[in-house]
């Protein structure tokens, strides 16, 4: 799969000014990444897919975000809601699998966005969810929602739906300065039924067993969905910060400088950038890997980690991309008066990076605060975890 998405890189770095003026990735960009079995990396073997570790969405997330973050943030995101359709009740995967299994489902995890409450047989949903990305090519989108009886009275649970697009309106609404290409449109639900299987509880995808696990035994469905959420995207950041540091040193090793001819390579100050950020990338890449790795050993043997591990992976989810935009904006601020030009690939690179860091995943004030409340004794406020 790695191999496949590197033979991807060149012809999506050609496409990606096209992409963005699409606001969505062509149609022969999707076609390649349906081709090269891409969108199953995390799909069970049982249906077709590749069922690889979790890892596998940072490393083929950062090789695809080194040709186009756009095409790498929603090949990242749509790959991973196959692994997460795995965890909902049997009676849902057939109906998404069964008709066709490259379908693809779009998301939106903003839970204050939609209300609903239960009826017989399972729930009626209403709402108005923004960042839906990838939607447009979606026959599908698991959209979360609070449930709540009418008034609150039995309080409220965080739940998931599983909706098909007849349920749903796109609104075009994405009009941005950074993942431009990604459609992340909103999508609005007015009052729609949705079926008791296709629902699962937040509480249910915590680690362990899930309503799945009696067809997918594999420890990679047994993950905390929303303790590793930021290692979906991350490796996103990754690749768009490694295609930067490349891009600089080709061109620093031929460049001279405008003012007074002298090589930039030879100068110690490019020569200190160029470390700095490495470092921040490396650090970046061990922290992703390494994370989603051991999830992944914990779950074989059947650990769940406790909230204070979980609230470890998201303040590390957070602090890896944040490298990553260190080290994007530190070779932005480098490249003097030729980064400005948006024929050149950097100016793309540096919005992309600030587009990416602006998820609330990475966002390191929420995920430091709720780690620190953690460690002193106090209860988590992510309802999520």
């Amino acid at each position: 799969m790695m191999a496949n998405a590197e033979a991807l890189v060149p012809r999506f770095r050609d496409r990606a000014a096209r992409t963005e003026e699409l606001r969505r990735p062509p149609p022969e960009t999707e076609r390649d990444l349906h081709d090269a079995g891409l969108f199953r990396i995390v799909q069970p073997r049982r249906v077709g897919g590749s069922e690889l570790d979790y890892v596998a969405l940072v490393d083929i997330a950062e090789i695809l975000g080194r040709a186009d973050a756009s095409v790498a943030w929603n090949l990242a995101n749509l790959a991973s809601h196959h692994w997460m359709l795995a965890m909902f009740d049997e009676r849902a995967q057939d109906l998404v699998w069964s008709r066709d299994a490259n379908a693809l489902i779009a998301s939106s995890f903003i839970f204050p966005a939609g209300r609903a409450h239960r009826v017989e047989g399972g729930y009626r949903l209403r709402g108005s969810w923004p960042f839906s990305s990838g939607v447009a090519s979606c026959e599908w989108n698991m959209l979360a929602s609070v449930v709540a009886s009418d008034d609150d009275a039995d309080g409220i649970e965080y739940r998931i739906f599983l909706v098909h697009k007849n349920d749903y309106r796109i609104l075009d609404t994405w009009n941005a300065t950074g993942l431009q290409g990604t459609g992340s449109n909103d999508v609005e639900v007015r009052d729609a039924f949705v079926a008791e299987p296709q629902t699962v509880a937040v509480s249910d995808l915590a680690g362990g067993p899930t309503p799945g696990s009696t067809i997918n035994s594999n420890a990679l469905y047994a993950l905390p969905v929303f303790s590793l959420f930021p290692y979906v995207l991350s490796g996103v950041a990754l690749g768009n910060a490694q295609a930067c540091l490349d891009d600089y040193v080709d061109s620093a090793r031929h460049r001279a400088s405008t003012y007074n001819r002298a090589k930039l390579g030879d100068l110690q100050s490019t020569q200190i950038k160029i470390a700095e950020a490495s470092a921040k990338i490396d650090a970046a890449r061990l922290i992703m890997r390494s994370n989603c790795i051991e999830a992944m050993a914990d779950a074989r043997r059947g650990h769940t980690p406790d909230m204070a591990a979980k609230t470890r992976l998201r303040r590390d989810g957070a602090f890896s991309v944040n490298l990553c935009t260190e080290a994007v904006s530190l070779l932005f601020s480098a490249s003097g008066a030729r980064a400005l030009f948006t024929t050149g690939v950097l100016q793309r690179q540096f919005r992309d990076a600030h587009a990416i860091n602006s998820h609330i995943a990475f966002n390191f004030d929420a995920a430091g605060t709720n780690y620190g409340r953690v460690a002193l004794g106090l209860p988590s406020e992510n309802l999520t975890l």
